[in-house]
């Protein structure tokens, strides 16, 4: 297919809203938005431009007594996947005053799980455009995908998100 896959998770909060910026600038006409919540491999399938939204997660979050959490239902669903010739990228969304030592750290578990299967990702942006201790999504002084904090940057994400889809009109081809 050739819209655009965005699969976020959680609905009806920073994600859901971010995810809907992403879908005004792309273009209504060319965005699937599909909350993660009951997605499945075979709806990943479909796609081959797709954009994964989540929010901050702890381990907390993958262990089994939290699986009833949208992204701790899908992230298994990411490794029934092969990502080859998929275009594939991630935003986050975390907090980088509470949890400067860990911002958004699911990106990076993430990232892990798609090039397990043959994703190649695009849509890194420099770690120095932001404030915060570590991270796991940074390699090499980038981030594998978008960091935003909605927490304690709102005023940011606009402009975050607006030159994000630029960079990714390249590789997308919107």
């Amino acid at each position: 297919m050739n819209k655009t896959a965005i699969f976020f998770g959680p609905l009806k909060g920073a994600v859901n809203r971010v995810a809907d910026k992403l879908k005004d600038l792309i273009g209504e006409d060319k965005v699937v938005m599909i909350p993660v919540i009951n997605a499945t491999a075979a709806d990943i399938e479909k796609y081959d431009k797709i954009i994964f939204g989540m929010s901050t997660v702890g381990k907390d979050t993958w262990d089994s007594t939290y699986s009833n959490v949208d992204w701790a239902k899908f992230l298994p669903e990411i490794g029934k996947v092969r990502y080859e010739g998929k275009t594939v990228a991630i935003f986050g969304l975390g907090d980088h005053v509470t949890y400067a030592a860990t911002f958004v750290d699911h990106i990076a578990v993430l990232a892990r799980e798609l090039t397990k299967n043959g994703a190649v990702l695009t849509g890194q942006v420099p770690a120095a455009d932001y404030e915060f201790d570590e991270s796991e999504a940074v390699v090499d002084g980038m981030f594998l995908g978008l960091p935003i904090d909605e927490d304690f940057e709102p005023e940011l994400t606009p402009e975050r998100v607006k030159k994000w889809i630029v960079q990714l009109s390249k590789d997308f081809v919107f």
